[in-house]
């Protein structure tokens, strides 16, 4: 019965709302211009295609004729996926996280036509939707002076600069600050905080390298405690790998069934350092399934990794991943530990009779429990569970978010560099660099900028700051798995494109919009660590890695100003800060291991499977490279490790085992 102008776009979520009575249009210059010319408030409703809310209000709102015609009659109703466009989700989430103290999706603010946000919220169920409606229709026609001091209080928020002045104090203790904000630790289930819990993968990658650097037993026993649970909860999918993005609870059990791509590639990269300190099979297992998840689930045919999978399927949250009691015992048959160790209840263990496949304990810990021989029992359990995969083929599946974003794809490909340091699999190197080839080939330009976004062979939206930065530090670990020189050269070139339109020499601060990009209502950055990590600290750090290869100066000088002026929030909040907290603790600590020789890559592979925070590995086979940090370290007929630091190296050694 209806369509809009959504119909036009790529996007999954956009497409998903283009036949809502709602009038909406895309985030583009048309819809602005057309609240200016009619004198309308902007709707910016934000959200992603695989939240469960969403749906939910899509349904009762935006799909109601009677909810639809008041925000045509008077709004202009933009609609914008938050992962296509997180600069314009930035800035309007800031607003209501000031006006709410809480923000999330859906995210649904109200702007005058210049774009100044004036209210705003998250979730509305259809009546209190009609009451904001009318109120603010009500507000743009007598009390537009409100609006006006409203959007003139919030722009002031908005437009403060997120970076921190420099201040002058020394360096903190870090390890000090991990200890002291220990009081946020679950040491019952592991993570942070209460319900709900997110895995938080930039936060506990610091508690493992800050635990092994400074061999903290407490400090690793933490991750390890954190790793197990997830990985035998709910919010792991015990049928067919992957994480989901977080748990309703405090003990991992029941998960928001939406499975982000950003989620399991960092995920993987933590798991794949776990192994290589702890050389538990558990956490080899979790890298290996969740690949293979990717691998089936989200892997494009020309090698790019999807966005997403919906929380829901057939209209039901979680409906393609629970179980009925009577369904697993038809499946399963009175196989009694399966149904002891997944916590299976006749009446269910979840909603509406329905069950969670979630362990409190790993199978080791169950076998030992119950005295079982732990082989058998690993070899039962996969066995079931391939049983309840083939079944579970055969449902509706969730919908799929089938565009490929740079960032994500670029965390993807470093958690593959990850694994195939840990594990040694040639299968994962090849899917990484596959990937890699196609953004390379496809979505970075002629003139040196990337493209954010990939679908159907097309590649569009100008890319953003974490784009690049997480794209560099895909390259340089292709290159540390590889030593291929044209990843890390392809490294530079972005890093220099980056400088030149991302950072501000006068304010020492990288933006999170390009200075030839659209210009919004402000430019904003992005300094702390969430659920993706800050795309500040992670270029920080690659300019850091980048000055050890190449002896770039003027690299180092950028990140350290940055570093200094993150100090205070580094040492006061760590876990919030975690890569900012990890940049400082390393400034003394950073080494560069140079392997030179026929043996090189071999060598490589064998110190690679060994965790060793703040190394940046180079290498060669013969003596053709130009790179600054293996000039002269080539001798013929022996292969030699150089361990060095701040540009001085100990005497070489000939074999790993004499580190």
């Amino acid at each position: 019965m209806h369509t809009n102008a959504l119909i036009n776009e790529t996007s999954p979520y956009l497409l998903q709302h283009a036949h809502n009575p709602v009038n909406w249009y895309p985030w583009n210059e048309e819809a602005l211009q057309k609240a200016k010319t009619e004198n309308k408030l902007l709707l910016i409703s934000v959200g992603y295609s695989a939240c469960h809310w969403c749906h939910v209000m899509e349904h009762e709102s935006f799909e109601n004729e009677e909810v639809a015609s008041i925000m045509n009659e008077h709004f202009i109703c933009i609609k914008v996926d938050r992962e296509e466009r997180p600069d314009v989700d930035k800035i309007y989430m800031e607003a209501v996280q000031m006006l709410t103290g809480r923000g999330g999706w859906p995210l649904n603010c109200f702007a005058l036509p210049d774009g100044r946000p004036v209210w705003g919220g998250t979730y509305f169920q259809k009546q209190q939707w009609l009451q904001v409606l009318n109120q603010l229709a009500e507000l743009n026609k007598n009390g537009k002076e409100k609006l006006q001091q409203q959007a003139d209080a919030l722009m002031q928020g908005i437009q403060q600069l997120e970076m921190p002045l420099a201040d002058n104090t020394d360096a903190p203790d870090i390890y000090k600050a991990i200890q002291n904000s220990s009081k946020r630790f679950d040491t019952k289930f592991g993570g942070f905080g209460e319900a709900p819990k997110f895995p938080m993968p930039v936060s506990l990658n610091l508690i493992h390298q800050i635990g092994s650097l400074q061999n903290d037993s407490e400090l690793l026993s933490f991750l390890y405690l954190t790793l197990d649970h997830m990985a035998s909860g709910g919010i792991y999918d015990q049928v067919g790998g992957g994480f989901a993005r977080y748990s309703v609870d405090e003990r991992w059990f029941a998960p928001h069934f939406e499975k982000m791509l950003y989620d399991n590639a960092q995920l993987i990269s933590l798991y794949s350092n776990a192994y290589k300190t702890s050389r538990n099979e558990l956490y080899k297992r979790i890298v290996d399934e969740t690949i293979q998840f990717v691998e089936q689930e989200l892997t494009a045919p020309e090698g790019i990794f999807y966005s997403a999978l919906d929380a829901d399927s057939e209209g039901e949250e979680g409906e393609f991943y629970i179980w009925k009691y009577l369904e697993l015992k038809e499946v399963i048959g009175d196989d009694e530990h399966f149904f002891s160790y997944f916590n299976i209840k006749e009446n269910g263990n979840w909603e509406m009779g329905k069950n969670i496949l979630h362990g409190e304990i790993s199978r080791n810990q169950y076998a030992e429990l119950h005295q079982l021989d732990c082989e058998i029992f690993e070899t039962q359990i996969d066995a079931a569970l391939d049983k309840l995969y083939d079944v579970r083929k055969n449902r509706i599946r969730p919908e799929l978010d089938d565009k490929a974003l740079t960032s994500w794809n670029a965390l993807m490909i470093k958690g593959l560099c990850d694994t195939y340091q840990a594990l040694g699999e040639e299968k994962h190197l090849h899917m990484a660099e596959k990937a890699m080839q196609y953004l390379i080939k496809q979505v970075k330009q002629d003139d040196g900028h990337l493209l954010r976004t990939s679908k159907n062979g097309i590649s569009k939206i100008d890319a953003f700051l974490d784009d690049y930065a997480f794209m560099i530090e895909a390259l340089i670990s292709l290159y540390e798995v590889t030593f291929n020189e044209f990843y890390l050269n392809e490294a530079q070139k972005l890093t220099h494109y980056t400088i030149d339109n991302f950072y501000n020499s006068t304010a020492q601060v990288f933006y999170y919009t390009s200075k030839s990009g659209e210009q919004l209502i402000a430019r904003k950055t992005d300094v702390q660590d969430n659920v993706i990590p800050s795309s500040v600290g992670a270029m920080a750090n690659n300019l850091i890695r980048l000055h050890q290869l190449y002896h770039l100066p003027e690299f180092e000088e950028i990140a350290n100003v940055l570093i200094q002026k993150m100090y205070k929030l580094a040492a006061e909040h760590p876990t919030y800060y975690a890569q900012w907290a990890l940049l400082t603790h390393l400034q003394n600590e950073r080494q560069e291991m140079v392997i030179t020789g026929e043996q090189a890559i071999h060598y490589r592979t064998e110190l690679q499977k060994q965790l060793r925070p703040g190394v940046v590995y180079a290498g060669s086979v013969d003596a053709t490279s130009e790179l600054e940090i293996l000039k002269d370290r080539y001798k013929e007929g022996v292969t030699l490790i150089y361990k060095c630091r701040n540009k001085t190296c100990e005497l070489p050694v000939e074999s790993p085992r004499n580190l």
